[in-house]
């Protein structure tokens, strides 16, 4: 005996039909099509979109410094240095701790 599985894109037989089992409507969606993307480092790539015409960035993943790997942190009265001393000092506390616990 072989059972076969309802397909899913075709209503049940004896049922009513219910969202899923109609496709969406014609005519009412936007065109999705293949636009050209331009940075202003002269960058060039192609995406889909619903956009008409073409996209100019200022910035993309090719100039982006974090990308890049030239990201540079600023530190703004010393900050970034008193938070990296503040994590050591608490490293280190916590070995100390753990230290004199095992003793």
């Amino acid at each position: 005996m072989t059972v076969t599985a309802p397909v899913a894109s075709e209503p049940r037989a004896g049922r009513h039909l219910q969202k899923r089992d109609i496709m969406p409507k014609e005519g009412i969606h936007p065109k999705y099509d293949t636009i050209a993307v331009k940075c202003a480092c002269g960058s060039k790539f192609e995406t889909r979109s619903t956009h008409k015409g073409d996209i100019v960035v200022e910035i993309c993943s090719a100039c982006h410094p974090f990308f890049t790997g030239k990201q540079k942190l600023v530190d703004t009265a010393g900050r970034v240095e008193r938070f990296r001393r503040k994590i050591a000092a608490s490293d280190a506390g916590k070995a100390t701790a753990k230290a004199a616990a095992a003793k």
